[in-house]
């Protein structure tokens, strides 16, 4: 699983329009979820199902709290899968490595 950190909007949407098969890591700084999140996504992307996906990060503190709210998220971490720049779904909160799995597998096989 390649992983980018998105630092911009512009570059959000830009990420989103060249990797086919995108999931958004929506995270914030001191975020206990957030922290546990992160082990999860690490578990998925060791394994082989998240090969030929692309992880995207996105902090909370460094694109500003307008862009989140721009797009209706309502708290962190959420997840964000994304098939050829469509939104298929969303996950809110702490999601176990098998959660994400499945998403995947439903979403984005």
């Amino acid at each position: 699983m390649q992983i980018i950190d998105a630092t911009t909007p512009e570059q959000y949407r830009q990420l989103l329009a060249e990797h086919p098969r995108v999931l958004v890591d929506f995270h914030k700084d001191q975020c206990p979820g957030c922290r546990m999140l992160e082990m999860s996504l690490q578990r998925v992307g060791a394994r082989g199902i998240g090969q030929g996906m692309t992880l995207l990060r996105v902090q909370l503190e460094v694109v500003g709290e307008a862009f989140f709210r721009d797009l209706g998220l309502r708290q962190t971490p959420t997840l964000a899968l994304f098939r050829d720049g469509d939104e298929r779904t969303r996950l809110a909160g702490f999601q176990s490595p098998a959660q994400i799995e499945a998403a995947i597998t439903q979403f984005l096989a």
